[in-house]
């Protein structure tokens, strides 16, 4: 809009479109920002505690800087730019690399704050994963494996992280760093030790570190209604049947090579034919009632699609055809269950397939909605990337992954509990919807509050007489390093 459309706008009896408080951003927001953040690391203060030591404030700038800087989120920077010039980044690097404070007490701080907010309280828990590629196997976790945001199989570390969504809000929950099993052969335990990964950690699959945070969730009361996943975690049985046995609502994607049975298989041990060589049958098969791949069920006639209505998105209504059956899954007659069969067609033609053990009297639209959730997993490894440098890590131990990410965390619930309070305190203008001729407005994004929270936040600026003992710091240390390798060459002759 243009400057003469803008004060167009201006005009007596008319709203300005342009007013923060119409959009849900108070008038003070960027003054304020900056103590608002203070408040809210303070409940966060003792989580940073060793044996002998509190580090909240290498937490504080670590955060502040995360926040503020639009790229280069390395230790050195990071100290600097908070710190200032005189500062290398050793401190930092130290805090997030060796210091034995807990990411575990910063989660389960983050995860208490949720449940007593009752504005997000009753939202999604989502399983996934997220990788980076790597330069070589020296970082913890580091191999050859599939990477999701890459498409394929690279040379990279994988993380699995719960999310957390509700209304158009999100958070990042929990996370493990996935450690293949190769990294626990003897070949690799003098890097284990470097790499500081615990010595009482074993194997896991990525399933069964997905099913440990879902429960440690549901112990903590994180107050999640169901919890989604990919075909990575959804194809794993086992996770499908705890989370049965533990009353939680699932929606997991699976394979389209998935067979299910289209009726209750009933098992026994089939009759050894006369004459035939080698073992009798021992193994219980379904009788009369062959499993069928779950890609060849949209093809019978049967089988009704309907459009639904999943969510409303700033282009207008998100809209699929969507079936939901009933299948049974399982081998023998002590573990088979009885569930959902839900089977998307996508706007590209592509078609999905997941499982859920929602009531039988469970409507199509709900199970719809249920399956759309897990789009908002991605937002929160997009935000985390994009806005708050998750992936700019460059350090390797495992210490660092972990408290890196919990920091991470942290940043992007202070910016989602942002949004939630002024959600409360500042509604945005109900008329604004109607005036603009659009469905839904646009919510404030993370990086719209980062807009305001690098305005309002005061970083240390340098001054000349800073630059100058800067460059000269450096100049005397990069003097000093050629000092010592002559001294090191002198003694070899």
């Amino acid at each position: 809009m243009s400057k003469t459309d803008k004060k167009a706008e201006k005009v007596v009896g008319v709203k300005d479109p342009f007013d923060p408080t119409r959009w849900g951003i108070p008038r003070r927001a960027t003054r304020e920002i900056a103590q608002e953040f203070e408040v809210f690391f303070r409940e966060f203060h003792n989580c940073f505690k060793t044996r002998t030591w509190n580090n909240y404030q290498y937490a504080y700038d670590y955060m502040s800087g995360i926040m503020s800087m639009d790229g280069k989120r390395n230790f050195k920077n990071i100290e600097r730019t908070m710190r200032g010039p005189g500062w290398d980044g050793d401190c930092i690097q130290h805090f997030i690399s060796d210091s034995p404070w807990s990411e575990q007490a910063v989660f389960e701080k983050i995860q208490r704050q949720i449940s007593q907010d009752p504005d997000f309280s009753g939202g999604i828990l989502t399983i996934d994963e997220s990788g980076d590629r790597k330069s070589g196997d020296g970082s913890a976790g580091a191999s050859r494996q599939y990477i999701g945001n890459v498409g394929k199989k690279d040379m990279g570390q994988v993380g699995v992280v719960p999310g957390y969504y509700r209304d158009g809000n999100w958070a990042m929950v929990d996370a493990e760093l996935y450690l293949p099993e190769k990294w626990f052969d003897g070949k690799h335990a003098p890097k284990r030790k470097k790499l500081n990964i615990p010595g009482d950690r074993v194997f896991k699959t990525k399933p069964e570190i997905g099913l440990e945070m879902v429960l440690r969730a549901k112990k903590r009361g994180l107050p999640f209604t169901a919890v989604t996943c990919d075909a990575v975690y959804g194809a794993d049985g086992n996770l499908r049947k705890r989370l049965d046995d533990e009353k939680i609502i699932y929606m997991a994607d699976v394979r389209c090579n998935t067979r299910v049975y289209l009726r209750k298989p009933s098992f026994q041990v089939p009759e050894t034919p006369p004459g035939k060589q080698g073992r009798p049958y021992s193994i219980p098969r379904a009788v009369r009632n062959p499993r069928v791949r779950v890609d060849s069920i949209p093809g019978n006639s049967d089988v009704k699609f309907k459009t639904v209505r999943v969510r409303t998105t700033e282009r207008g209504w998100l809209e699929n055809d969507f079936c939901a059956i009933r299948v049974w899954t399982g081998s023998n007659n002590e573990n088979i269950r009885e569930e959902w069969l839900l089977i998307r067609k996508h706007e590209n033609n592509k078609v999905s397939y997941s499982l859920s053990n929602a009531p039988g009297n469970a409507k199509l639209k709900d199970l719809a909605f249920l399956r759309c959730r897990r789009y908002f997993a991605e937002r929160i490894f997009q935000d985390s990337k994009s806005e708050l440098g998750w992936d700019e890590l460059e350090a390797r131990k495992y210490t660092s992954w972990m408290h890196h990410t919990a920091l991470t965390s942290l940043a992007l619930w202070f910016i989602t509990s942002m949004k939630l309070k002024w959600s409360r305190l500042h509604p945005v203008d109900p008329d604004l919807a109607e005036e603009l001729e659009v469905h839904v407005l646009p919510k404030l994004s993370v990086s719209n509050v980062r807009e305001l929270f690098k305005a309002g936040f005061k970083r240390r600026k340098i001054n000349p007489g800073d630059a100058e003992n800067l460059v000269t710091t450096h100049l005397f240390n990069r003097a000093r390093s050629t000092r010592s390798r002559l001294r090191q060459l002198r003694k070899k002759e």
